[in-house]
């Protein structure tokens, strides 16, 4: 007799969750409001799960947006949430919204990715940053991972850049312990595996440029050193894929004599 899971996956599918979450089969049951044994019976294929409790079992599970469609789709339903390209005219408001946010940060350098890191867009500030990187990593599509690690990108300018490179590498592996990606993971594979850039990588943040609250990224410009300190934003409960995965970065100043680099480089600009 073939089950349900068999056929879909669902049952599969939502005990790979449930283990990641490292939640009991009884105690996904009490904040689902279901019982163990109706969790049970999905899981094994004995049950197949309506639309409304998958969604609802994914929302407990912390499921991704773009994984929840996975589930639905398993279970043989239609995805719920959309997945909008950017440039939709029903997420004109959003774009919108984001480039006045983007400018705002002005001087300071600010970016918005996908995903898997892909820039879709960026204020002025983050020019400044991008000085000196080759040109093959400037073309389209830009991804901030790879122009920060790779030997002929942000690299060799990092002066604390292994324990950056850390910081961003433990940053994909989150990310991927809890969602599965293969563009995110032949991503983190890639940049992983980039040697070392030669000379300064030796050198660390402790006793140069040091935050007592936040790792900063240390960073050579214009015969200056320079720190910043990198905050993440994303969006709350999101309704679409494209806007599940955004993120915008902002790179702040972690010093005066920074921000006053920043002021004086904007200054300059036409």
């Amino acid at each position: 007799m073939t089950t349900v899971a068999e056929t879909t996956g669902v049952g599969a599918l939502l005990r790979e969750w449930r283990d990641r979450r490292r939640i009991s089969q009884l105690d996904l049951a009490l904040r689902a409001g279901s019982s163990a044994r109706h969790i049970s019976f999905i899981e094994t294929g004995r049950a197949r799960p309506s639309q409304e409790m998958v969604l609802r079992l994914a929302d407990h599970l912390e499921v991704p947006v773009r994984e929840r469609n996975a589930l639905l789709v398993a279970a043989g339903y239609a995805p719920y949430f959309p997945e909008r390209p950017l440039d939709d005219p029903a997420l004109a408001g959003l774009r919108e919204g984001m480039e006045r946010l983007l400018r705002s940060y002005e001087p300071f350098p600010a970016l918005v990715v996908d995903g898997t890191y892909q820039v879709l867009a960026a204020n002025r500030g983050i020019a400044m940053l991008l000085a000196g990187v080759a040109e093959p990593l400037l073309a389209p599509p830009l991804n901030a991972m790879r122009i920060t690690m790779h030997p002929g990108g942000l690299a060799p300018r990092i002066r604390n850049y292994r324990e950056w490179r850390g910081h961003l590498l433990h940053q994909m592996e989150r990310q991927l312990a809890l969602m599965r990606s293969a563009p995110l993971r032949a991503l983190y594979d890639e940049v992983s595996g980039y040697p070392l850039p030669e000379g300064g990588t030796e050198r660390a943040a402790s006793g140069e440029g040091g935050v007592p609250f936040a790792l900063p990224m240390v960073i050579e410009h214009e015969g200056r050193v320079l720190s910043f300190i990198s905050t993440i934003a994303t969006f709350n409960t999101p309704m679409d894929v494209t806007v599940s995965e955004l993120a915008m970065e902002t790179f702040l100043p972690a010093d005066r004599e920074t921000a006053a680099h920043l002021q004086e480089w904007h200054r300059r600009l036409p």
